[in-house]
């Protein structure tokens, strides 16, 4: 997998570290990131199964009302 190499805020990644209990920095700000994407594909999957109900609902034949 390919590196990247950033700058950050000594503070910030103390912080991050005291937080995530992580005694290194790397593994903090990586534990971080990793988190961060769980929790979007988290929100993605309760979207998509929301809106799927949604389309079946949509998809079902209406009676005519009257």
């Amino acid at each position: 997998m390919a590196k990247v190499n950033i700058s950050l805020d000594a503070e910030l990644v103390v912080e991050v570290m005291v937080l995530a209990g992580v005694g290194s920095p790397q593994d903090a700000v990586e534990a971080v990131v990793r988190d961060y994407i769980a929790r979007g594909h988290r929100a993605e999957t309760r979207t998509e199964s929301k809106e799927r109900g949604l389309r079946e609902i949509d998809a079902k034949p209406q009676e005519s009302q009257g």
